[in-house]
């Protein structure tokens, strides 16, 4: 279980610092370039700004451990989609290859930190139906 949990921060604090410090601290100390990596692909300006919030409440709720399962799977989604997309727009649009491969080895990292964390929930699952914890509630 030690090693599922060392893997899991591993990936996980990648990306908090990839897509949520970083666009934050974008905002923040430059704001000059926010967008700078959605006009070229011929996105609005006010898409950056969407997008800089919706990764950062994104990485808040994989990060946080009292944060919901189900809210977890749609911030893994929600971000799974942005790379998918990111891929897509540059293979479109710039076709530069390092532009291309890095969306890719992010979501390999996102990839990691959910199976990972997938892990992790069923081990504690089981560990507590093995230790007598867990109690079943009523169906009202």
């Amino acid at each position: 279980m030690k090693k599922n949990k060392i893997a899991f921060w591993i990936a996980t604090v990648l990306i908090v610092l990839w897509e949520g410090l970083m666009p934050l601290g974008t905002l923040l100390f430059a704001p000059q370039y926010i967008n700078a990596g959605t006009k070229p692909l011929g996105y609005p300006d006010y898409f950056a700004y969407a997008l800089i919030i919706c990764k950062v409440l994104g990485v808040l709720a994989i990060a946080v451990p009292q944060v919901p399962g189900k809210l977890k799977e749609w911030a893994y989604a929600g971000l799974t989609f942005n790379l998918i997309f990111a891929f897509i727009s540059h293979a479109c649009v710039d076709k530069n290859a390092a532009f291309m491969v890095m969306p890719i080895l992010v979501l390999g990292v996102l990839a990691v930190s959910y199976f990972y964390q997938a892990r992790i929930a069923c081990l504690s699952s089981k560990m507590r139906a093995d230790t007598g914890a867990y109690h079943q509630t009523a169906v009202v």
